[in-house]
């Protein structure tokens, strides 16, 4: 299978949107696709927002379901099916208001519980990106691959935590299969992480990886069988 590069963005507001504009500049560039990780809260959800999610559609990013309520750092972690297909019913609805409409999910935090993958399957949605795998909820097929991101390395100074994002990202680009860079807009206040992020896609990009989305590197899409 051919290296897959996703790269993944949450945390955007209208108060974030010119760090959002510049990185997608740069990804544009470098011909790398965005997956947006959108929540249809008050603030994440403003007009705003919404609009330029539906616009960096239109250019060939993707959305996934980010959670509903922001407030609860893993909200998805630990809910039974039926709680998480409350909090689904409520989440979709807002992503209606907002004009803008997905079938994949990405938990907050990447955590996600077992009854919240079957409220998932229920409510029709057709893939899931956890911590560590992504999976067609269609059919199982599952791709492993780590998340990397720069808030997963503790005790770390900032100079040595952008040197292991960069590392890892050369390391899972030459094992091949997906390479997984997720952000957040904090993350792009800091110069050296906003430089470090750029590094990483630039090192998977000469091992020959794709830029991707989680649509088109959904498991089936790659000629994974469960």
């Amino acid at each position: 299978m051919a290296t897959s590069l996703l790269v993944s963005l949450s945390g955007a507001t209208a108060r974030t949107l010119h760090r959002c504009a510049d990185l997608t500049a740069e990804l544009d560039k470098r011909g790398v696709p965005l997956s947006i990780l959108f929540a249809p809260s008050a603030e994440a959800g403003s007009p705003l927002v919404a609009d330029w999610v539906r616009a960096r559609v239109r250019w060939g990013d993707a959305v996934l379901l980010h959670g509903y309520d922001q407030r609860v750092r893993a909200e998805f972690a630990s809910l039974p099916a039926h709680e998480a297909r409350l909090r689904l019913i409520a989440a979709t609805a807002g992503m209606e208001r907002s004009g803008v409409r997905t079938t994949a999910f990405a938990p907050p935090r990447w955590r996600v519980s077992q009854g919240t993958l079957e409220a998932l399957r229920e409510r029709g949605f057709s893939l899931c990106a956890d911590l560590s795998c992504v999976r067609d909820l269609r059919d199982g097929t599952v791709l492993r691959a780590r998340v990397q991101g720069f808030g997963s390395q503790y005790q770390l100074t900032e100079t040595v935590r952008c040197f292991t994002f960069v590392l890892g990202a050369a390391r899972a680009a030459r094992r091949g299969g997906l390479v997984r860079l997720g952000v957040d807009t904090r993350d792009l206040e800091r110069p050296g992480r906003r430089q470090a992020l750029l590094d990483a896609i630039d090192v998977a990009l000469e091992n020959d990886a794709t830029g991707r989305t989680y649509l088109t590197a959904a498991p089936s899409r790659l000629g994974v069988t469960p």
